[in-house]
């Protein structure tokens, strides 16, 4: 089968969205970009502010309610049928639940043939670009860093710690069938 699906998941600052990208212009055919930031910013205003929504707590803690919850199995749900209809996706992730994240994605791209990728970076790098960014709740990617992994099953891993994005994309892309 041919990978119409690549899943990259990884804590907060971990380096998904430049890895991303990097895939984007690596491989040879267009991707689609599908990013879990992308959806926390289209969604309401007020679902930052309520308890059924997201929330994020001063020291990089993040919430997430029963709001946010049916609003990402419709996003999950879109992305797989981009991917049922001819388009090839790239999805960044942050799977806050871990191996119960990864579980709602299966059942959304079930039938689909999907490359599973973790994005590691060691806590302390990701603090650091975090800081840099200066758009993220300071704390965020040292929570992230591990717990995002924790259960999950992937079919490559890579490690941005010490690794160019470019080069974490040339690796997935030779995995890409």
């Amino acid at each position: 089968m041919t990978t119409q699906v690549i899943v990259l998941n990884g804590g907060s600052s971990s380096g998904k969205s430049g890895i991303l990208r990097c895939l984007q212009a690596v491989l040879p055919d267009p991707w689609l970009a599908a990013a879990v930031d992308s959806l926390v910013e289209a969604m309401p205003a007020s679902l930052q502010t309520s308890d059924a929504g997201i929330g994020f707590a001063a020291d990089g803690g993040v919430h997430v309610g029963s709001a946010f919850r049916e609003l990402e199995a419709a996003w999950m749900e879109g992305v797989a049928a981009m991917a049922r209809a001819g388009a090839r996706v790239i999805v960044d992730d942050v799977f806050l639940g871990g191996a119960a994240s990864q579980e709602r994605w299966r059942k959304a791209l079930g039938g689909l043939d999907v490359l599973w990728v973790g994005v590691r970076c060691e806590s302390t790098v990701a603090a650091g670009r975090e800081v840099a960014r200066g758009d993220r709740a300071v704390g965020m990617a040292a929570k992230q860093a591990e717990a995002v992994h924790q259960g999950v099953v992937y079919d490559l891993e890579v490690d941005t710690t010490h690794t160019e994005a470019l080069e974490c994309a040339r690796a997935i892309a030779a995995h890409v069938g």
